[in-house]
């Protein structure tokens, strides 16, 4: 069986995009990030952004369990971390 290459100069995506109405061309403004659904994604579809704001919730959410909790064991903290942490770590993580 022959092998297949893909040719990577003809799957790269413009990096202009335009509109035109037939008589003007407009350029239409590129943004590198978009987010829906809570789930950030990235022109390049890099989940570099969605990793950075994921942590940046569990964080927040840890900072707050911190400041609520002067003494915790380590079986109530399992229960709060998988409670409360864990899911805003693994939300939507299929689409990354």
């Amino acid at each position: 069986m022959p092998s297949t290459r893909i040719n990577v100069k003809l799957c790269t995506l413009p990096t202009i995009y335009t509109m035109s109405d037939g008589n003007n061309t407009t350029q239409l403004e590129t943004i590198p990030v978009e987010k829906d659904l809570d789930v950030h994604i990235a022109n390049d579809l890099k989940q570099t952004e969605q990793c950075i704001q994921a942590a940046k919730k569990a964080q927040s959410v840890l900072g707050m369990i911190n400041g609520q909790f002067k003494v915790i064991h380590n079986e109530d903290f399992g229960i709060i971390y998988k409670t409360y942490v864990r899911p805003r770590l693994e939300y939507c993580i299929q689409a990354w």
